[in-house]
């Protein structure tokens, strides 16, 4: 199975889902991680340009930690609009280059706008991938299948459908949010915010929730043909 993941920011997947994005890779997936935005304007001291790079090589090394492709969809932070042709090709051409059987993304009610822009986004380019007479860069046509929303933020208004039990995989999805030092370091030293603590804290609730002792989840998109009778997610 192929499977493709769609943040708005390097760390959003970290956060939401990579112990399932992990044992999806472990059970022989192949699992492309795309962050749409640099994640540029992060940092109150680093400048963009420099951040920009930083947060690339960050994110990719947490992908690497777990067998994970990570990509770039080409926006900055806070330049992600929904509504906007050029955005949704850019955001086409991505899901037709991952071919995935299927997305996973962020709610469409999460706090902030560039998770919202990316989960419209997501959305509306997943059908307009499927059309063969629909021109953008990648030829590839990709195939209409079922999306996944991932947690958001603090699990708040979220109500989950699916769980994936993350036990055996949370250590690995603490390390992979913690090789994007340049936001957690800088809330730690500056803040006084222990971002990782809340993030296992989470997966920790979500687990009390289904009696494992950690664990993330998903609500399923159901529209018309996106749903299906399988259980896609491990």
């Amino acid at each position: 199975m192929r499977i493709l993941a769609i943040g708005a920011h390097p760390d959003d997947i970290e956060l939401a889902c990579s112990g399932t994005l992990a044992k999806c890779v472990a059970r022989g997936d192949t699992v492309i991680v795309c962050h749409a935005s640099s994640g540029n304007l992060g940092h109150v001291i680093i400048p963009p340009d420099e951040l920009q790079v930083i947060r690339a090589n960050e994110a990719k090394r947490a992908g690497a930690m777990a067998g994970i492709e990570v990509i770039w969809g080409g926006f900055h932070d806070l330049d992600i609009y929904a509504d906007n042709k050029e955005a949704r090709d850019k955001m086409v051409d991505v899901i037709r280059y991952a071919d995935p059987d299927l997305i996973i993304t962020h709610d469409p009610d999460d706090y902030m706008p560039d998770h919202t822009a990316v989960s419209k986004l997501v959305f509306d380019a997943a059908f307009t991938a499927t059309l063969p007479n629909y021109p953008t860069k990648e030829k590839t046509v990709a195939k209409l299948v079922p999306i996944f929303y991932m947690d958001t933020l603090a699990g708040v208004g979220f109500n989950p459908e699916i769980y994936v039990d993350i036990s055996d995989y949370i250590d690995l999805k603490m390390n992979m949010l913690e090789c994007h030092e340049s936001q957690l370091v800088w809330m730690r030293e500056h803040d006084n915010i222990d971002f990782a603590d809340m993030v296992k804290t989470c997966s920790r609730v979500r687990g009390y929730q289904c009696g494992k002792d950690y664990a993330e989840c998903f609500r399923q998109c159901r529209v018309y043909l996106k749903g299906t009778t399988e259980r896609l997610l491990p």
